[in-house]
């Protein structure tokens, strides 16, 4: 078998983790994009949140490189490949859509989001763990959260809802998939683990001026660590 599509993964997440030393900064879609003004949306983490992105990409570029010195023949790191260098192939130039267009940028990210799960869900769990099924892991979790940020924002933005009422119906679309997928990987908690992340973010995040939002995000928390218990346990 061919060791080309491990090393085109490599060299995909290498410039992954490349592109925000080479494209401005992303904190949030730019308020003029939208006809409704938000001062803060309510569904985006406190910005300390974000920082999981350095893990991710050290993690992704580790499953990559291993991948490719020691897996490459594998059938099991051959059958994620696929989605996941879709996953991150997007997600070179999410960075610079998203500074152009809110609604390029949400379309774009769920792209991502769904094929960052196609392959966390084709990966086993055991062996190789922590190189192969905990990096998608952490990815996939994110990226689910982060296409909901997202989604929140522009509907706000739009007014197709509140400011509030778009942050509580994003959390329980989160909510919603991430047990769906965790309830699929019951042995691979870094996928919940990574949605308390976020929702943590965004519990901090509006705990001072949106105790409704807050409480809502501390729910979600407790319903998916109560279910990474229970699956823990069954599994």
């Amino acid at each position: 078998m061919s060791r080309l599509p491990a090393l085109i993964l490599l060299l995909v997440t290498v410039a992954f983790g490349a592109a925000p030393l080479v494209t401005p900064p992303f904190t949030g879609y730019d308020p003029s994009l939208f006809p409704v003004a938000i001062g803060r949306p309510a569904i985006q983490p406190a910005g300390y949140a974000f920082a999981i992105w350095s893990v991710i990409y050290l993690w992704l570029i580790l499953h990559a490189g291993f991948g490719l010195w020691k897996r490459a023949d594998h059938p099991d790191w051959a059958r994620v490949r696929l989605p996941l260098a879709v996953a991150i192939g997007v997600g070179v130039v999410w960075l610079w859509i998203a500074g152009q267009s809110a609604i390029w940028g949400t379309a774009t990210i769920w792209i991502m989001a769904f094929a960052a799960l196609a392959a966390f869900l084709r990966a086993p769990s055991e062996p190789d763990r922590w190189l192969l099924s905990g990096p998608l892991a952490i990815f996939a979790g994110w990226l689910t959260a982060a296409a909901a940020v997202s989604t929140g924002v522009l509907i706000a933005g739009y007014g197709v809802l509140s400011n509030a009422g778009s942050g509580l119906a994003m959390l329980a679309l989160v909510l919603v998939i991430a047990l769906v997928v965790q309830g699929r990987k019951p042995r691979m908690p870094v996928y919940g683990l990574t949605v308390v992340w976020a929702l943590v973010g965004v519990i901090v995040a509006n705990m001072g001026d949106m105790p409704l939002l807050a409480g809502a995000a501390v729910a979600g928390a407790v319903v998916m660590l109560g279910a990474l218990a229970v699956l823990w346990r069954k599994g």
